[in-house]
């Protein structure tokens, strides 16, 4: 197969193939006479590998170390189900943390009386000039 049946099979960009062959995530294909990349059916199977775990928030190193493990005949589920946990709690950490930052925002989004007037509890909350006498240096 050349790069464009694989894009469409895979549903990759041709340029995104490109990049991760690059980077060294997936195995290099192999080139014909002309120099075209030709890519077997394995290379399908990493690259939809990539693309799925690209979606639920792996990292281009751990998209690497997956694809490794997928080559790797001798692998450990619980190394893949070890790393999985790990991705979802980051994930989890990550929601938490969002969830946070949102609440601030209505927080301050209710502090403001979104008026004409140009004093901002927003703006002077974010600034950290909350409670501060205009024209007075501290």
């Amino acid at each position: 197969m050349n790069i464009s049946d694989v894009a469409k099979k895979t549903g990759l960009t041709s340029k995104a193939i490109r990049f991760y062959e690059e980077k060294g995530v997936v195995t290099p294909p192999l080139r014909s006479d002309n120099g075209y990349r030709r890519y077997s059916a394995h290379h399908l199977d990493e690259l939809n590998l990539l693309r799925q775990a690209r979606q639920v928030g792996f990292t281009l190193d751990e998209c690497r170390e997956l694809v490794t493990l997928f080559n790797d005949p001798t692998r450990h589920s619980a190394d893949v189900k070890a790393r999985t946990l790990q991705k979802a709690a980051e994930i989890a950490t990550h929601i938490d943390e969002l969830q946070a930052m949102r609440m601030r925002l209505l927080a301050l989004a209710d502090a403001c009386p979104g008026d004409e007037n140009a004093e901002c509890p927003i703006i002077n909350n974010l600034a950290g000039c909350c409670g501060r006498k205009e024209g007075r240096a501290d």
